[in-house]
């Protein structure tokens, strides 16, 4: 219980800096140019608490249960050494867990024009393939940047042939279904397949899962793009509640509180069961520890229930209502610098940020800090998000960003150390979660639906900002350490050159 204690104070403190600083803008916001009624400022107040609770719970139950739990789960996998079964089991534990992701099902309202259980089937066979081309790109050594540069170069080829309707939706589908319940699991997968490889590159294949995942869903949505005809299907703005007293206020959580609450039931449940299986199999985990899994997977679903009812119900209404009030002033440029900032600090609070920054720290022994990693995914938001508003401003088809964008990451690729390129492409997919979601989307719709514009092509699409910015930031990251690095060196080799021929002489003697 200590230990629970000590985490608990402990994620306390980083969420209140994640975020207090969202919470700030937003108020800022509120008592200046953007004035917004008392009962969504409340609403978004409350859903502010409960994500703050929710991440605590999160955090510390991911320490306890996820991160154990998907280490476990990719050792013994590993270690049977039978290729078939290692694909069988990883196709369909991805298969699995990605028709269980929550954010799927909001995607699959988006796209009317095909059949839900169609796009989620779809969406769920890319995961669950790109995943085991994951684990034999770790098993055989494979370089990610290889396989970044094949299967992008496949995205763009067929993205020519899409219509423009689906191309948004497409690009916001990779970072969609990678959400919080399973990138913690997925990263914590990768590592423990390669705890059981000797070799020195070992800690650098452990990430690029999340990066290939995040690729099954966008080619999955371009290929059900050509094969569906869009017709004229247009998304609906989310409509903002109308709270008249507390006790409406009450009612309004209360009644989403369920939702949640099944949702990550159903969630959570084939993660459980998928180490169930492993556990009755195995049998390699004692009781004592299995006491603490269970303990760590209660903390985890409270968090995430917490967490969302507060993100979806509370975050979501002032997102679109600030949105729509700050584009429909004379100076509706300020959006720009706005999302910006926003940017800036909400990707802070995406739960699965803290889980990939803290397993960078640790895996690399310090050398990359999860400060400088918070710090250039930080920058990569908000340059995305800015990009995003001036999308939105001027219609600006979105493949005008993201073709340059991935070109720039993967030429990078080339050129930065490859641990680096893992964890940017990962960190792509980690950033673009719930927040991403339930905030900065309604912003974006709100601004659209104030301008007149068309919410499909130009309000979606910011997900698939959010992903592609930090690849790079990150990667430039890798070429600033690897700079420093050489520098570093040469100075050591210079410290024991000797200067003269009479050093050399002693030397020699």
């Amino acid at each position: 219980m200590r230990f629970t204690h000590t985490k608990i104070k402990e994620k306390l403190s980083e969420t209140l800096k994640a975020v207090l600083p969202i919470l700030a803008i937003v108020l800022l916001l509120c008592f200046s140019i953007a004035p917004i009624p008392p009962s969504i400022l409340l609403t978004f107040l409350v859903g502010a608490f409960l994500l703050t609770v929710g991440m605590i719970f999160f955090n510390v139950g991911v320490e306890m249960s996820m991160t154990p739990m998907g280490e476990r789960v990719g050792t013994i996998m590993t270690k049977t050494k039978k290729v078939p079964i290692i694909i069988l089991i990883s196709f369909v534990m991805g298969l699995v867990i990605t028709i269980s992701e929550p954010d799927l099902q909001v995607l699959a309202e988006q796209v009317p024009s095909i059949p839900n259980m169609v796009l989620i089937m779809a969406v769920a066979i890319g995961v669950g393939a790109f995943l085991v081309v994951a684990l034999l790109r770790m098993l055989l050594g494979i370089p990610l940047s290889y396989l970044l540069v094949f299967f992008y170069v496949i995205v763009f080829a067929l993205a020519a042939f899409v219509p423009g309707d689906f191309l948004a939706i497409a690009f916001d589908s990779g970072g969609v279904t990678t959400g919080p319940m399973t990138v913690p699991f997925i990263m914590a997968f990768g590592i423990g397949v390669s705890a059981i490889r000797s070799d020195k590159h070992a800690s650098n294949d452990s990430f690029g899962l999340v990066a290939l995942c995040s690729i099954g869903p966008i080619l999955a949505v371009l290929i059900l793009g050509l094969l569906f005809n869009p017709g004229s299907a247009e998304a609906v703005s989310e409509s903002i509640p109308v709270i008249d007293n507390t006790v409406d206020l009450w009612r309004l959580f209360s009644q989403g509180l369920p939702t949640y609450i099944e949702e990550m039931a159903v969630s959570l449940l084939p993660i459980i069961l998928i180490f169930l299986v492993f556990q009755l199999v195995t049998r390699d985990i004692n009781k004592k520890s299995l006491i603490k899994i269970g303990i760590g997977l209660i903390y985890t679903y409270v968090g995430l229930v917490l967490f969302l009812t507060g993100a979806n119900i509370g975050f979501m209404p002032a997102g679109n209502y600030l949105g729509q009030t700050i584009a429909a002033l004379p100076y509706a440029w300020i959006i720009v610098p706005i999302g910006i900032i926003i940017g800036y600090f909400i990707v802070k609070a995406e739960p699965a940020v803290f889980v990939l920054t803290k397993q960078v720290e640790e895996l690399t022994s310090g050398a990359i800090s999860a400060k400088a990693m918070g710090t250039s995914l930080s920058i990569g938001v908000a340059a995305s998000v800015g990009l995003a508003m001036i999308r939105v401003l001027t219609g600006i088809s979105i493949m005008w960003f993201l073709i340059p964008g991935y070109f720039i990451a993967l030429v990078l690729s080339f050129f930065v150390p490859k641990l680096f390129t893992a964890i940017a492409f990962d960190s792509g997919g980690v950033a673009s979660g719930p927040m991403t979601a339930t905030f900065l989307l309604p912003f974006a719709m709100g601004a659209c639906v104030a301008i007149g514009g068309n919410l499909i092509t130009d309000a979606f699409g910011i997900v698939a900002m959010v992903a592609m910015t930090p690849l790079i930031t990150i990667q430039i990251m890798g070429m600033i350490f690897k700079l420093k690095e050489n520098k570093l060196h040469k100075k050591a080799v210079q410290a024991e050159t000797p200067q003269t021929a009479d050093d050399m002489e002693i030397i020699e003697l």
